[in-house]
């Protein structure tokens, strides 16, 4: 990669305040035996040592395949579940080390949209209903302007008539159903919102349009964004930095341009090569890597590099080390991969 490529690609947040600062979460899930005495005979390791940041006003994008762990790591941001060992830190401040009030009022900068607008929505309640739950369960944060008034504020934000405040769930189409999840995020002024898949449940033509609609927030509210998906032409559309998952770890995590320009782990450039490309006359120009086999047990994962058992690239180091993250020279890419190095520049994804 060229000096001049380099520069281009630098960090566009790097300047910009850490928002959240997430350092070797682990999460493991106990696996149990017997059946009066339950005892433990191993663990899921379903998230083991993830670190990243994430900037004010930045997306970052989370991907990999299923079971990899990206859903574990919201909740475990969110504290819908306690990690193993760790750390989170929002703007500075232990968020591990809150309990009781000092925790609830922390919550209200973190907030999350969840993948399946149908099932996340309570059918008994009516819109504005929903909305406004967050300002029973946060009371301080009630809008000046009274609660009603401030829900159809927020239909109106995302785009549906205030009008409908009164209608249920069942009366709006999928895409208008995330736009209400969304105007619920939005409630209580978060900093952060975790996105975990939220638009994997819609079509490809409202799918746009949420994305689009999250944009528009982002850029008018200054939100930082969390963007779990499985798919990478999404994941691309919408995100400044990438991380790429695989059984627990962090595989590669760099800005977006440098992991669909030239992926450095083997997992990458096979998840890229996988990518439809609509234009047939550029699809010989591409080589297709087919990863054999399937992913290990994350229960008892190998030993080394997790990806080694269907890489093309392992060797005895592989089995016997395991990666680290490593900085790649001139930019801010990094790849837990002993071969990194010489990977090639390759252009996998192009727009």
């Amino acid at each position: 990669m060229s000096q001049a490529m380099a520069e281009a690609q630098r960090d566009p947040f790097a300047d910009a305040e850490v928002v959240l600062e997430v350092e070797d979460l682990v999460k493991h899930f106990p696996i149990r035996e017997g059946i009066v005495i339950k005892r433990r005979t191993g663990a899921v390791q379903a998230v083991d040592g993830v670190s990243f940041q994430l900037r004010k006003g930045e997306t970052l994008g989370i991907v990999g395949e299923s079971g990899c762990g990206k859903s574990t790591l919201a909740k475990l941001l969110m504290r819908l579940e306690e990690p193993d060992a760790g750390s989170i830190r929002f703007r500075g401040e232990d968020f591990l080390a809150m309990r009781g009030e000092e925790l609830r009022r922390m919550r209200r900068k973190i907030q999350i949209i969840f993948q399946d607008p149908y099932t996340s929505l309570n059918p008994r309640m009516s819109v504005g209903d929903i909305i406004a739950e967050p300002f029973k369960l946060h009371p301080e944060a009630q809008p000046k302007q009274g609660i009603r008034n401030r829900v159809k504020e927020l239909l109106d934000v995302v785009g549906l008539n205030p009008d409908h405040i009164n209608r249920y769930p069942h009366q709006f189409s999928g895409g208008q159903r995330q736009r209400i999840g969304i105007a619920r995020g939005l409630a209580l002024n978060p900093d952060v919102i975790i996105c975990d898949e939220p638009v994997s449940a819609l079509d490809v033509s409202v799918q746009a349009q949420v994305m689009n609609l999250l944009e528009d927030l982002q850029e008018e509210f200054g939100l930082s964004y969390i963007f779990i998906a499985h798919d990478l032409s999404v994941v691309r559309h919408i995100s400044d930095r990438v991380a790429v998952m695989y059984l627990g770890k962090l595989a590669e995590l760099g800005l977006d341009e440098e992991i669909y320009g030239a992926p450095a782990h083997p997992y990458t450039q096979a998840l890229l090569s996988a990518v439809p490309v609509p234009d047939p006359t550029m699809r010989h120009d591409r080589q297709e890597i087919v990863l054999q086999g399937d992913p290990p047990n994350p229960a008892n994962p190998p030993s080394g590099c997790r990806f080694r058992t269907r890489c093309w690239k392992a060797t005895e180091i592989c089995a016997e080390k395991e990666p680290e993250l490593i900085v790649r020279p001139g930019i801010t890419q990094r790849a837990a991969c002993h071969h990194a190095a010489q990977n090639e520049d390759v252009s996998a994804f192009e727009s």
